[in-house]
């Protein structure tokens, strides 16, 4: 039996040894051969797709691309144009509000703190505005980016609006400034100085109450006085400001500013006075005339002391505010696409607006407003800074109730508005 079993053992360890050896044989090196389409390129292998940059923009409504109206359009297809020229970029737009909680000051100042991912490129800012920001260091000069503000053709008040300090912070877009509006059916020949404003004895509307005292800071200018010493401080002088309260005296004793004048503090009550007939005169903004062009009414300079052309002006200016410093070149790029004369002379025609640059104006269609904004731009100062205003603006405004309401005397009144410039 132990012989039976040693017969069958041999033959089996034999077979055992053969699979053994066929287990420890070496992997095959040869390749397979490769199947047709394993030979065609991978899109990855000839070509990568380009990233594609997106640029944020943030507006004011009056400005939105997508209103649907002529000057939106306008703006939209030189929006679409400059990604049909840059294929590696995109443009992201938002609307805000100018001002207060959630507006464009308010929502950068958040950004800033606490989403910096979503801080806007290019942010269009009032005037007033830019200089919050830039002081608070929200934005970005233009300085060793671009000099666009060099070229020749800019508007004196376009160039200052888009400088703070010795630094270019914004490239001027539109601008915006004091005219008066009248009716020529009742009034022929508006005037043009303080003393033919009392002869023709016509109630002019403007916000006497108004804080920033815009008409009565252009009337005090007006009388070459300064609004800041040398050292760049409030600054009124004497004789210049009675001058001004003793006009205002004599106008409101004529009918030319009634006491009414004062229950109005902005531009839109006295611009409702206006178009609700209870005067045929205003002091207002030039956008409100050239956005409607209303045909019962015509435009002119406003009234100064000696008939002088001078109004004070705003306007907005696109300015750089991420702080990624590796987008500027970009952003740089498209501040001076939008702000190309040719484009800006059919943009502001549209959008009713001050164009900030005298090649832009000389290519508006209508020449009768063209030489009209003429007059207005040559003779256009910028508002003067806001800590100034914050100061001058009140103390004006006091003057100017207190003289129409006849509780207080030019000088006396005069006297009070200095001291609160010590005093604020």
């Amino acid at each position: 039996m132990k012989k039976y079993l040693a017969c069958l053992l041999i033959p089996l360890l034999v077979l055992v040894g053969c699979n053994l050896e066929l287990v420890q044989e070496p992997a095959s090196t040869v390749e397979p051969t490769p199947s047709p389409t394993s030979l065609l390129p991978t899109p990855d292998s000839t070509q990568s797709t380009p990233d594609i940059t997106t640029l944020r923009l943030w507006l004011p409504p009056e400005f939105d691309p997508a209103s649907g109206t002529p000057a939106g359009d306008l703006l939209q297809e030189r929006l679409d144009q400059f990604t049909e020229q840059n294929s590696d970029v995109r443009i992201e737009t938002r609307v805000k509000a100018s001002s207060g909680s959630g507006g464009l000051l308010d929502s950068l100042s958040s950004a800033n703190a606490a989403a910096p991912l979503i801080v806007p490129d290019l942010i269009l800012l009032p005037r007033t505005s830019l200089e919050i920001a830039a002081l608070k260091g929200l934005l970005f000069p233009y300085d060793g980016l671009s000099d666009p503000l060099d070229e020749g053709d800019w508007f004196p008040f376009a160039q200052e609006m888009g400088q703070i300090q010795t630094s270019t912070f914004g490239l001027p877009f539109a601008g915006n400034a004091q005219v008066s509006l009248y009716r020529p059916s009742e009034i022929e020949d508006p005037p043009s100085d303080w003393q033919s404003a009392l002869e023709a004895a016509n109630p002019i509307a403007f916000p006497a109450a108004e804080e920033e005292s815009h008409f009565t800071l252009a009337q005090y200018l007006s009388t070459g006085a300064q609004i800041q010493d040398t050292d760049g401080r409030p600054f009124l002088d004497s004789a210049a400001l009675i001058d001004v309260l003793m006009f205002f005296r004599d106008a409101e004793d004529a009918g030319v500013m009634p006491f009414w004048l004062t229950q109005f503090t902005n531009d839109d009550q006295s611009w409702e006075a206006y178009t609700e007939n209870q005067v045929n005169s205003t002091v207002t903004w030039i956008n409100r005339y050239l956005a409607s062009l209303p045909g019962d009414t015509a435009a002119a300079p406003i009234i100064t002391r000696d008939g002088t052309q001078l109004s004070l002006a705003t306007g907005w200016v696109w300015a750089l505010s991420n702080p990624q410093t590796e987008r500027h070149i970009q952003s740089v790029e498209l501040a001076e696409f939008l702000t190309d004369a040719d484009f800006l002379a059919l943009w502001s025609e549209a959008a009713g607006m001050l164009p900030p640059r005298a090649a832009a104006l000389d290519g508006w269609s209508n020449l009768p407003l063209r030489n009209l904004v003429s007059r207005v731009v040559a003779s256009s100062r910028l508002l003067p800074p806001n800590e100034v205003m914050a100061v001058v603006g009140p103390a004006l405004s006091q003057a100017t109730v207190d003289i129409l309401k006849q509780q207080s005397t030019p000088s006396r009144a005069a006297v009070q508005a200095i001291e609160s410039l010590e005093n604020p």
